[in-house]
């Protein structure tokens, strides 16, 4: 069975920002982006490991671990659609 994240890295990166009441302006210069690859950041789905590392780093905030948690609850949520069409096969 193919799984797939349902997350999206930079509507997560905008989050965070927000939450610690920082501005564009202040993560473009943290990684050196210019303000308007900020904003195209914030529309994009996926975003490379090395820029979200460095934005990890920026704001201080393991996104890698955002991701992992993801796919946790995704694999707990196969696991249980397997279970319950395991189950309807039984009856």
């Amino acid at each position: 069975m193919e799984t797939t994240l349902n997350i999206h890295l930079g509507s997560l990166v905008k989050q965070e920002l927000l939450k610690q009441d920082k501005s564009v302006f202040w993560l473009s210069e943290a990684i050196k982006v210019e303000r308007s690859g900020i904003y195209k950041l914030f529309r994009r789905k996926n975003i490379s490991m090395q820029l979200l590392l460095k934005i990890s780093i920026a704001l201080n905030h393991d996104f890698f671990e955002d991701i992992s948690e993801a796919l946790k609850n995704s694999k707990l949520e196969s696991e249980s659609i397997e279970s319950s069409d395991s189950e309807d096969l039984l009856q």
